[in-house]
């Protein structure tokens, strides 16, 4: 397997640093490291992101993640092993990663479970981290990178 071209970000000047940063200002917000891992690896099974896939589902099962809460990610509906907060960030990332899926992008359901859970602070890195695996997603995605390349 051979990726279409070198990492876009990797490509023009700044946008790396860029990324990198945006990530790096969603963690002093207060979330979970499990609860941001658990929203990269949905957004990335919903976008079909093998690198971001193989990375964050690495990076639960290295952090202590129970295989359960791994495997499940995909149906946290019908699984009792997350939390309500957990419930909420799942949901609004399944929101924001299909915003055209539906005519309201993200329902004023899905939106009040998420503000009930976490603060504006919270909410705004939480939406944050969600754009930001989706960028990522879509970037590896469209130039076909490999995963497991990264690791080297």
């Amino acid at each position: 397997m051979h990726a279409r071209m070198n990492h876009p970000a990797a490509v023009l000047p700044g946008a790396m640093q860029a990324l990198h940063a945006l990530g790096r200002s969603v963690e002093g917000a207060g979330l979970p490291k499990a609860l941001l891992d658990l929203v990269h690896l949905r957004a990335s099974q919903i976008n079909g992101c093998g690198v971001c896939l193989d990375m964050h589902a690495r990076d639960l099962k290295k952090n202590g993640e129970s295989d359960e809460r791994i495997w499940t990610v995909a149906g946290w509906r019908d699984a009792p092993y997350y939390s309500d907060a957990e419930r909420a960030a799942l949901a609004l990332t399944e929101a924001v990663t299909r915003l055209s899926d539906r005519p309201e992008a993200v329902s004023d359901e899905v939106w009040n479970e998420a503000a009930d859970n976490f603060d504006e602070t919270e909410l705004a890195a939480l939406l944050t981290a969600i754009a930001t695996i989706n960028v990522w997603n879509r970037l590896n995605a469209a130039t076909r990178q490999v995963a497991g390349a990264w690791n080297g």
